[in-house]
């Protein structure tokens, strides 16, 4: 038996690059083989199970990102009364989540329109008017003090509510349109948006985006008006008033569509 050893071990030896050979006949290089054949690139070919399960969830994320970039260059030019700014206003259902660079861009963008800055004036003007902000003190020192905290309370309380936290707790900063429905639904339905909101996943939540927003911007307003205007009670005054206005303009935004129609429809001739 052991005389049978080398000439077992010779034979095994001229045997294993034939075995070699056979397990490299995959049914990749099979392919390979027949791509040669038929005057095909080899490189070309990708098995099935090379191609990364995640590529059709990437091709979902970026046509979904350049859905969203659409709706929002046609959400940049509302306008109320062809004035008014209505960059966040989109028609539920139809609209999809935002980025957080493309939530940024429509605060910067609702923050720096001319409107902002007009409305920042005749707030200072009525404020001065009536001696609010007192220590500000009067003349046009006065006025510019005014102005400055005006826009500044808009500015802090847009790039906080609509982008910053918006991006912290995946929340959508838009408001969505009922569009339909009894007077009184879409009242109440407007008048919820400022404590209720819709999250990136498309669920409806508590608007804590907008809530500690206006909270913060009332809590750094106090680092700009006077003394006498200052503390926790104005701040939590401050953020109770701006959320109130905050829901008077989530019901112009959910009507208006209904009243540009109206006037639309008065206003254009009859055979």
């Amino acid at each position: 038996m052991h005389g049978l050893a080398p000439t077992f071990a010779c034979l095994m030896l001229l045997l294993a690059p034939c075995a070699v050979r056979a397990q490299q006949t995959t049914p990749e290089a099979t392919e390979q083989t027949k791509a040669k054949s038929e005057g095909k690139d080899p490189e070309q070919l990708q098995p099935v199970s090379a191609q990364p399960e995640t590529q059709t969830e990437e091709q979902h994320k970026k046509q979904e990102h350049e859905l969203a970039e659409k709706q929002l260059k046609e959400q940049e030019h509302q306008r109320i009364l062809g004035i008014m700014p209505a960059f966040n206003a989109a028609n539920a259902g139809t609209a999809v989540p935002l980025s957080p660079g493309q939530k940024f861009r429509l605060a910067f963008k609702s923050a720096t329109d001319p409107f902002t800055f007009a409305f920042a004036s005749v707030d200072a003007g009525i404020n001065q008017f009536q001696d609010d902000y007192h220590g500000y003190g009067q003349g046009v020192a006065g006025y510019s003090k005014r102005f400055g905290a005006s826009y500044l309370d808009t500015f802090n309380g847009t790039m906080i509510g609509n982008a910053v936290l918006p991006v912290v707790f995946h929340q959508d900063p838009r408001y969505f349109r009922k569009g339909s429905g009894s007077v009184m639904s879409r009242l109440g339905y407007a008048a919820l948006s400022t404590v209720r909101c819709r999250g990136d996943n498309g669920q409806w939540q508590p608007s804590y985006s907008n809530l500690l927003g206006n909270l913060a911007a009332g809590t750094i307003s106090n680092l700009y008006y006077t003394e006498e205007d200052r503390g926790v009670g104005l701040t939590f005054q401050r953020a109770m008033v701006v959320s109130a206005e905050g829901a008077i303009g989530a019901v112009i935004l959910e009507f208006w569509p209904d009243i540009s129609r109206k006037l639309a429809n008065r206003h254009k001739p009859k055979n």
